[in-house]
C-alpha cells in the first residue's frame, strides 16, 4: 500500500500510476497553531506500506513522514518503507567546522526511532549517509533518467564539467559513460550559498558543456560556473542536477545566466517561473523500486553509472 504526505502527493500519484495501484486514503489534521496530526483512513495491519514524502524545507514535511511513520507503526503495518526521493539536511553530514550538528544523522536516528524498517531515496549528498542509518538503504541514481534525456540531445563536441571538486566523481562516471572528457571548476566560498572565486581546470573552447550536480539551491555555484565558461569560449552549457531545491534568487539567476537550460527530476516541486527549467520525472524508477522490493528481486540493475 502507498500512502503520501502532503508535499510529494504529485509524484505518489505517479508511482501508484505506474504500479496500478491505488494512493492509499491518508488524512493529515492541521491544527490553528500550526500542529498537525496523521490518520489513515483504511485498514493497514499486515501489509507492507510505502510512505512517499520528500524532507525539503520546510520542517513540517518530516514531521509529516515521522508521523506517518509512527501511526503505521501503532497501526500493525508489517513493514515501514520510506520513500524519500530527496533527503533534507544532507549536506549536514560532517563536522566541518568546531560545534556544529551532523544534521543528517539527526534525522537517520529520528527516522529509526519512529519505526521505519527500509529507506528508499535518490542522490544523496554524500553516499556515506547511507551508512548513518541501522535499516536497510536502497539508494537510487537519477542518472537513470538524465543520462537517456542527454543521450537525446546528440551533441557533438561534448563535455562533461563539475561545479566543484567535490562533485567529481559524480561527473566523472557521467564522463566515463558518455565517452567525453571531464572538466572541474575550483571554487571557495565567502560563506554558504555565497561563492567568492571561481576558475575552470580543462578546456571548454568550442565544446557543448553539462554541469552536473546533485543540488541546486540558490543557483549561485552553477550560474557562476556556466557564465565562466561561457566567457572562456564554450558554445553552449546546460546544467543536470538531481533535485530542484531552487530557492531565493535561483530562478532568476538562472533565467539571466548563460545557462541553454537546467534540468532537473521532480523529487521536489517546481512551482515558480523559468522558461530553461526542465523536469524528469523519477515516478517509473521509484516504482519499479517498490515492486522489486515487494518481489525480494535485486534493484542494482535498475542503476545506469
Amino acid at each position: 500500500m502507498v500512502f503520501s504526505g502532503t508535499a510529494t502527493r504529485y509524484l505518489a500519484e505517479r508511482i501508484c500510476l505506474s504500479l496500478g495501484c491505488p494512493l492509499g486514503q491518508l488524512q493529515i489534521t492541521k491544527f490553528s497553531d500550526g500542529e498537525f496530526a496523521v490518520s489513515y483512513e483504511e485498514s493497514i495491519r499486515g501489509r507492507d506500506v510505502f510512505l512517499v514524502q520528500s524532507t525539503f524545507p520546510n520542517s513540517d514535511n518530516l514531521m509529516e513522514l515521522l508521523l506517518m511513520i509512527d501511526a503505521a507503526k501503532r497501526a500493525s503495518a508489517r513493514t515501514i518503507n520510506a520513500v524519500i526521493p530527496y533527503f533534507g539536511w544532507a549536506r549536514q553530514d560532517r563536522k566541518d567546522k568546531p560545534r556544529v550538528s551532523i544534521g543528517a544523522k539527526l534525522v537517520a536516528d529520528l527516522l529509526s526511532v519512529a519505526g521505519v524498517n527500509r529507506v528508499i531515496t535518490m542522490d544523496l549528498h554524500a553516499d556515506q549517509i547511507q551508512g548513518f542509518f541501522d535499516v536497510p538503504v536502497d539508494h537510487l541514481y537519477a542518472s537513470g533518467v538524465i543520462l537517456p534525456y542527454l543521450q537525446s540531445l546528440h551533441l557533438d563536441d561534448l563535455v562533461i564539467a563539475s561545479p566543484d571538486v567535490g562533485g567529481s566523481k559524480r561527473a566523472n562516471t557521467y564522463a566515463k559513460y558518455l565517452g567525453c572528457p571531464l572538466v572541474l571548476c575550483n571554487k571557495t566560498r565567502a560563506r554558504a550559498n555565497v561563492v567568492a572565486t571561481m576558475q575552470i581546470i580543462g578546456d571548454v573552447e568550442g565544446k557543448n558543456v553539462i554541469i552536473i550536480d546533485d543540488m541546486v539551491d540558490t543557483a549561485g555555484t552553477i550560474t557562476k560556473a556556466a557564465d565562466l565558461m561561457k566567457d572562456s569560449g564554450a558554445k553552449t552549457v546546460r546544467a543536470c542536477a538531481s533535485h530542484c531545491v531552487m530557492s531565493g534568487p535561483a530562478s532568476d539567476r538562472v533565467q539571466e545566466s548563460a545557462l541553454e537550460e537546467i534540468v532537473f527530476t521532480d523529487s521536489i516541486p517546481y512551482t515558480q517561473r523559468c522558461a530553461k527549467v526542465k523536469q524528469l520525472s523519477v515516478a517509473d524508477m521509484f516504482a519499479e523500486a517498490i515492486r522489486r522490493v515487494i518481489n525480494n528481486e535485486s534493484i542494482s540493475n535498475l542503476y545506469i553509472v
